[in-house]
């Protein structure tokens, strides 16, 4: 603009409007880092979860407005009934209620499934921003079969506010999925890449016939040429 300098790359997260402006701006006048979406946790749990700490981390992250996503995935059946009642419980009592419960009854599930094996696959599908795994003396093992997650909280004792507040690992996270193909934001997101050729006149004749060939093929003559001139006495 006429007051704000041009900048090579915008980052970090923001409500919906900051997302559209980056994505209006992306690629043709400069870098971002990614889209972020709504906040969204996937929690993982079994038998030995307890209950009333998985509805607390459920409501941490329904509060953070309407558009949230707070899901439990689980094999225990028993599990599945506490945890709603204890979100029936714990929501009364949060001052953003009516936010949480918007997000609860909009974008929040807890979904049985068979066994493990079909929660861990259904994860990686799902490719959240933040996964908990509280699956007891099981969960660093479930955590090693995560491919697709911004974050993964290992533990009953690791809610997603450990992240957010204190424990160090970059908290702008993908998502919407797109854990499937991109990371946290990190001091890389910071750094380029350029990469330096130099070949010498024997390196050459000995790549050149395979690089006319190449480039031939393509139909790029001048490419070829490029190379062919440099054979010439």
């Amino acid at each position: 603009t006429q007051t704000i300098a041009k900048v090579d790359k915008i980052v970090g997260p923001g409500n919906k409007w900051v997302q559209a402006a980056k994505k209006n701006v992306a690629g043709d006048y400069v870098g971002i880092d990614s889209i972020a979406g709504p906040s969204e946790v996937l929690i993982l749990a079994n038998d030995q979860a307890n209950p009333a700490w998985v509805a607390a981390d459920m409501l941490s992250q329904a509060e953070h407005g309407t558009d949230s996503s707070a899901v439990v995935v689980t094999d225990s059946q028993p599990l599945a009934r506490a945890i709603l009642e204890q979100l029936r419980e714990q929501l009364n009592a949060l001052p953003r209620a009516a936010e949480a419960a918007q997000s609860l009854s909009r974008f929040s599930r807890i979904i049985m499934l068979k066994d493990m094996d079909t929660a861990i696959n259904l994860a990686n599908e799902f490719a959240c921003e933040h996964l908990e795994v509280q699956c007891g003396s099981q969960s660093r093992q479930i955590a090693d079969r995560i491919t697709n997650a911004g974050a993964i909280f290992i533990g009953p004792h690791t809610p997603v506010a450990v992240g957010d507040y204190w424990a160090g690992p970059s908290h702008t996270l993908p998502t919407g999925t797109r854990a499937k193909f991109s990371s946290a934001l990190t001091c890389n997101d910071f750094v380029k890449s350029i990469s330096l050729i130099e070949y010498s006149a024997e390196q050459l004749a000995a790549s050149a016939d395979d690089i006319i060939r190449l480039a031939e093929v393509e139909g790029l003559d001048a490419h070829a040429r490029s190379v062919k001139i440099r054979k010439q006495p």
